[in-house]
Order: C-alpha cells, then sequence, then structure tokens
C-alpha cells in the first residue's frame, strides 16, 4: 500500500512552501500498522467501538494481542469508508486538515500503480520493510522506480524493530545494504528510521525504546522535508486548455482569455511571452481566477490568462517566454511503463496525450528492457510486458513541446492510450534527445 500525505498551497511547512507529498510503499499488514498509529496520533481520532468495517466491507474485531487496540484494522475501515464516499476525511479523522491519503496498492502485480502514486509526489517517497527479512527485491524495485521518476528523498522505514528486540546491530546492517544500492541510483537524499508502527515508536514521537537513534520520527521528517527548491520555478510553461469566450455577456463581448494550470515557471502581468507553435509574441495584460485577479501565477495554480494582443491560440498550444522555450519535435526517446495486458512491441500505434495535447504516435523502437531490480538493460528484448519499464523512441504525428522529465515533471511526462479501448496502456518520462 502507498500513502501520501501532503500540504497544500496555504499550508506552510517548515522546510518548504507548497505541496508536500510522501508516497509510502510496503506490504498491506506493515502499511496498516502505521496507518493507523499514524492517523490516531496526528488527528486525534477518537475511537470509540471494538468492531469496525473493513475496506472490502467486512466486518471484524479491532482489538489485537493482549487487549490492544488493532489499529491497523480499524484505520483501514476507516480510510475505506473516505475512499468508499461514505464519510468525510474530518469525520473519520484518518488525516489531519489540509493532508492528502493516496492508497494505491504497491505489488508486483499492479506496480503501475506504485508508478503513478510515486509520479504525484513532491516531498518524496519512502519503503516500508520489515526488520527480520531486510531490503528483499520489492523495496529496491521501487526505490528504481522512485529513481527513474526524479524523486530527491527517500526514507526507509525498518518496520517492526520490536520483533528484533530493537537491536542497533540490525539496523545497522539492513541500512547499510540499502545505502550500497542506492548508490547505484540518483537518490539525492535518504533517510532511514527504525519504527515499530504497532506500538507507535518513532512513527509520530521519539521512542524511548531506541534511545540509540539520535534521527527524527517519521512524522517530523515529513513534516520538516526541505522542497521549497523541489519544483521548476524557473521555465515557463503555460499549457492552453480552454479559449475562453464567454460571447453571451454583452458586458464581456470582446473578452478574450486562455484558461489552463500553470505547469512550471511564474507568469506575472507585463511579462513578454511567445506562443508555441505559432511563434507570435504578445505580453500578459491581466491574470484572472475565480477569486479575483493576480499580479503573478505560479504551478499549479488555475488561470485564465489576458493577452494585449489577439492571437490564434487553441487548446495544446503552449506560453513560454521568448528566449526560454521547450524542445519541439516529433522524435522522442522515452522511459515507458506499460499498463496493459497484450505487449508493447516496435511498429504499435496509439495515442498520445501529453500535457494539453493530443496526438498519434507510432513506437519507432525499443533500445531495451530495464530490469528494476538489478538494473540491467536487456538490449535483445522485443516487447514491454505488463508491468516493465524499457527505453522507447517514439515519432508523434505533430510535433510536442516538452523538457526533460528529470528538469520539468509537467512537461516531461505523458501518458499512452489506445485507441480502440480508449485505456490507458503506458506512462512515459521523457529523456533528452541527441542529434
Amino acid at each position: 500500500l502507498a500513502l501520501s500525505v501532503g500540504l497544500r498551497p496555504g499550508r506552510r511547512a517548515r522546510g518548504g512552501a507548497g505541496e508536500v507529498y510522501a508516497g509510502i510503499v510496503g506490504d498491506a499488514a506493515e502499511r496498516c500498522e502505521l496507518r493507523g498509529r499514524g492517523s490516531r496520533a496526528v488527528a486525534g481520532a477518537k475511537i470509540d467501538t471494538v468492531e469496525v468495517v473493513g475496506p472490502a466491507g467486512k466486518r471484524g474485531q479491532a482489538v489485537g494481542g493482549e487487549g490492544e487496540l488493532a489499529l491497523a484494522r480499524v484505520a483501514g475501515g476507516r480510510l475505506g469508508a473516505v475512499l468508499a464516499g461514505r464519510v468525510g476525511a474530518e469525520e473519520a479523522g484518518v488525516v489531519a486538515e489540509g493532508e492528502v491519503v493516496l492508497d494505491v496498492p504497491g505489488d508486483d502485480v499492479v506496480a503501475h500503480g506504485n508508478v503513478a502514486a510515486v509520479h504525484r509526489s513532491w516531498g518524496g517517497t519512502g519503503r516500508v520493510v520489515d526488520a527480520r527479512l531486510g531490503p528483499t527485491e520489492q523495496p529496491r524495485r521501487h526505490a528504481t522506480v522512485a529513481s527513474l521518476l526524479g524523486i530527491r528523498h527517500l526514507v526507509l522505514c525498518i518496520n517492526k524493530m520490536d520483533l528484533v528486540d530493537f537491536d542497533r546491530k540490525r539496523f545497522e546492517e539492513i541500512r547499510r545494504e540499502f545505502d550500497d544500492f542506492a548508490t547505484r541510483l540518483e537518490v539525492h537524499d535518504l533517510t532511514c528510521i527504525p519504527m515499530s508502527a504497532l506500538q507507535g515508536d518513532n512513527v509520530v514521537d521519539r521512542s524511548a525504546e531506541m534511545k540509540w537513534y539520535d534521527g527524527p520520527s517519521l512524522l517530523h521528517h515529513l513534516e520538516e522535508v526541505h522542497i521549497s527548491s523541489d519544483r521548476n520555478l524557473i521555465d515557463l510553461r503555460f499549457p492552453v486548455q480552454r479559449v475562453v469566450r464567454p460571447i453571451s455577456s454583452s458586458d464581456l463581448h470582446d473578452f478574450r482569455g486562455y484558461a489552463g494550470q500553470v505547469a512550471s515557471g511564474v507568469l506575472e502581468v507585463g511579462d513578454e511571452i511567445v506562443v508555441l507553435p505559432s511563434g507570435f509574441s504578445s505580453k500578459v495584460e491581466a491574470i484572472e481566477t475565480a477569486d479575483g485577479p493576480l499580479s503573478e501565477a505560479f504551478p499549479p495554480q488555475s488561470i485564465v490568462v489576458r493577452l494585449a494582443d489577439e492571437l490564434d491560440i487553441s487548446r495544446g498550444d503552449m506560453l513560454c517566454r521568448p528566449h526560454n522555450q521547450p524542445t519541439a519535435s516529433q522524435d522522442l526517446s522515452a522511459m515507458v511503463c506499460w499498463m496493459a495486458e497484450a505487449p508493447l512491441r516496435p511498429g504499435a500505434k496509439l495515442a498520445i496525450k501529453h500535457t494539453t495535447r493530443w496526438s498519434r504516435v507510432l513506437v519507432r523502437d525499443l533500445q531495451y528492457r530495464l530490469d528494476v531490480n538489478t538494473l540491467h538493460r536487456d538490449q535483445v528484448a522485443g516487447e514491454l510486458q505488463l508491468n516493465d519499464i524499457g527505453r522507447v523512441d517514439l515519432r508523434t504525428q505533430v510535433p510536442l513541446f516538452y523538457d526533460e522529465y528529470r528538469v520539468n515533471r509537467a512537461t516531461g511526462s505523458f501518458i499512452l492510450v489506445d485507441e480502440a479501448t480508449n485505456a490507458t496502456v503506458g506512462a512515459g518520462m521523457l529523456l533528452r534527445t541527441t542529434g
């Protein structure tokens, strides 16, 4: 299960402003233990029943060993009710105000769910491992996926320390083993936290059982992690989603605005911009929102931009700065996570959605399939199976305006769609092309 807890814009973390996300992946039992302990302590949930309804609708006793409250089952049922829409998050007491919970399977069968969850994580991602087993293949796989997706902060939660008598030596063994693996990945910030989620050790507060550990608790680390520099506020990218022309209103008969979400950079009134693909230039006359005008806008705000000139702009076009433009090309190279039962082979024809722009795309070549367990590149692979990740060369029908994924997630990612079924069959991360 993966949990994403975030601070919305307007709720500032000490480490930085903006959204903070932390995806935590682990076995179902371990995640539910952590979720139960964290939700009660963080939100102050008042649990007044010993019978709860689980995510599958089954009832069960919420009492653990030796009469202890089984927080895993309580939180599972309460969060399941929230996700099903039966109760609100505040009523259920699952998360604190302003936090976002994203709960997806994290096992091998649905690894593409992990890719989607980690892609939406901004602050970082974490992996819960059993202190008895250490980092098995699954945490290595998830760390590799996080690295491919450009996650800057990785937390290794070494759970069930109570079952190894809170042994510091065992913690150091697991930490060193994972450190050796992480050095082969582009992980900028790795934090290892010993925990006992069942008893709440180092989840919300520091543990009295592990006085040898002088690092932060998990919650403290998530709240204090520095993310101010993680978002791209330099390269202005504004994909146009809709042209706003309220011609039915006599007061706004001449109004012409361009609606969309700021993908990256900062847009200010008076800024000079250029429109792609036409190349026409203009100046920002006004920035409108549902709450009134703004003098500047930044990601991920949704706005309506008014320009000083009337230009031929439509959905899929992009506003950027004249001297800071994205790459415009029909030939793409990307790391693709395949999400369909039918394999992906060279010669396949699909639809691609990149920002607000749609196009048809041809799979020209499969350069290699990546073994996410060993990082080995299989260059003789002829196809990508379900949950495989590989480097693919693509050719689109119209040019796309993109940046490398590691530089700009919003303009460096895309999805592939089967035109026959309208199903999303792949997700991609664009790479820098040469030549």
